[in-house]
């Protein structure tokens, strides 16, 4: 999902933003997340992916009130260097105010030497002089990424812990992708024996040694096998520079409509035509912790927030158009899932869910075209997005231990980093192919602080510094509905207790 970026090149509709921020948010985590539902219960499974939706819909309120402070900040530093030469040592913007008596809103000044003092006059003029040419303070037309606000609204010590969450985040995002194209191509390729007039459960179960290509190679063997041709395929991506192209990326987000409304689809005739198999529980407490890191992850945008939004024209309904997107998320992961677990047998949902639409004895499920689109679909989009989060992995490890006036060694700059972002994320999918595990642990830790503390402490910093330069009464049109700090102290309680909950109960578990 860190990959899925858009280009910010031109300018796009309210629309066509919603459209960018729902590719990127549906992705990997929605593969998984019926096995989670049905582990779970789907009373449990209801009310909590409601509320982590609620919430990261209020932490992505944060990341672009955060961002609007990031532009007027920029926006105020470029004023005062232009108006240095008029009145001396700079002020904040609030003194400034104070001391010109002129309440204004701020302007954007022509950067040229030569700017003529009627000019100068008329972009100060008061709000209703038509000469005026003016951009609100707040407006968001530059593109701040969250490490760029991490230096503007932290201090060192909250700047290092933000990288390392992202870097551990990002490299989990690669351990998944890594470990989810190889299983999806060896559950495709691999023979399965199945009578289908014999009962599934007289049926052979399939294990890790179960034989692939004959009685020599196993299906973990198969996995490693496709693991170590997925490395070196896209492995040495890391080591160059590349950039996803708009064509690209309007390939996959087809590809993932068309795959996601073919299953539902499917999933509702089997369960319509009287053949649904499944018999899902109500609640189980003991699996909350992978389904919490599920939801987390299957909500995650707020590291991207800043390529998306950047570029919409027309941000005036900016916080009513996001609610949209996420209601609309929210509406198709529970008809993803809720068709999912009614659907098959509790024991048959896969870990990625498109491999349980690849049974040759269903009559609904058998086409061998639809079997295979869906089978490929996490291979081709995924893959394309493993060298752009792997590029974007390598260059915050190098943002994070970089020293001010230090240049680094060509075989540190280009050997060393791209190895250190590529080898422990393809060791941890030698290690297992469990997916809801990885996905799980993922989003709980490294997810959770992506998505609820790191915005959190972003819009209490920014909020704390509008006041110190803008005065208290500065209007800022982006700020987020939940403005009282109430709520930002209520998003550090929940993220700090989910973390703590999510690990006594993983450690009860495996006692």
């Amino acid at each position: 999902m860190a990959g899925d970026i858009t280009e910010t090149g031109s300018l796009y509709s309210p629309f066509m933003g919603l459209i960018y921020i729902f590719n990127l948010i549906v992705g990997t985590g929605a593969l998984t997340m019926p096995k989670a539902f049905r582990a779970a219960g789907w009373l449990i499974s209801l009310v909590l992916i409601i509320l982590l939706g609620f919430f990261s819909f209020m932490t992505t309120t944060f990341v672009v009130e955060t961002m609007s402070v990031a532009n007027a900040r920029l926006r105020w530093k470029t004023r005062e260097k232009q108006n240095e030469r008029v009145h001396g040592p700079p002020y904040s913007y609030y003194e400034r105010m104070k001391k010109d008596d002129a309440h204004t809103e701020d302007v954007i000044e022509d950067e040229e030497e030569n700017q003529s003092e009627e000019e100068r006059r008329a972009l100060l003029a008061p709000v209703n002089d038509p000469k005026r040419r003016r951009v609100d303070l707040y407006d968001i037309t530059e593109r701040v990424e969250m490490g760029q606000m991490a230096s503007m609204f932290f201090n060192k010590i909250g700047w290092y812990l933000f990288y390392l969450c992202i870097v551990i985040y990002l490299y989990g995002d690669l351990a998944i992708y890594a470990a989810a194209v190889p299983k999806s191509l060896r559950d495709i390729t691999c023979p399965v024996n199945i009578t289908c007039n014999i009962k599934p459960s007289k049926q052979i179960n399939l294990t890790n040694s179960s034989p692939c290509w004959g009685t020599a190679v196993n299906r973990q063997n198969a996995y490693r096998v496709y693991l170590g041709a997925f490395s070196l395929l896209l492995g040495p991506f890391v080591f160059f520079n590349v950039q996803k192209t708009k064509y690209l990326q309007l390939l996959t987000s087809l590809m993932r409509w068309v795959a996601f409304t073919i299953m539902i689809i499917l999933a509702m005739t089997r369960i319509t035509h009287g053949k649904g198999e499944g018999h899902p529980k109500m609640e189980s407490i003991t699996s909350v912790p992978n389904l919490f890191g599920v939801c987390v992850y299957s909500f995650m945008c707020q590291h991207s927030l800043p390529s998306l939004v950047t570029p919409i024209k027309n941000k005036r309904h900016l916080s009513l158009l996001v609610f949209f997107d996420f209601l609309v998320i929210l509406v198709f992961y529970l008809v993803l899932s809720f068709t999912g677990i009614f659907c098959f047998n509790n024991k048959d949902i896969k870990d990625i869910y498109t491999l349980n639409f690849m049974d040759k004895c269903d009559p609904i499920t058998s086409a061998k075209e639809i079997s295979y689109f869906l089978g490929l679909f996490p291979v081709f989009t995924l893959s394309t997005n493993f060298p752009i989060i792997a590029i974007t992995l390598r260059n915050n490890l190098k943002t994070l231990f970089h020293r001010d006036g230090y240049t680094y060694p060509w075989i540190i700059d280009r050997i060393f980093f791209p190895l250190l972002t590529i080898v422990p994320p393809i060791a941890v999918a030698f290690g297992t192919d469990d997916l809801e595990f990885l996905v799980g642990v993922t989003g709980s830790y490294a997810g959770a602080g992506i998505q609820y503390l790191v915005p959190a402490f972003l819009v209490y910093s920014a909020r704390k510094e509008q006041r110190i330069l803008f005065g208290p009464g500065s209007i800022n049109k982006h700020t987020s509905p939940f403005r009282h700090t109430f709520w930002v102290y209520f998003v550090w309680i929940w993220g700090t207790l989910s973390i703590i909950f999510v690990t006594v109960n993983h450690i009860l578990t495996k006692s």
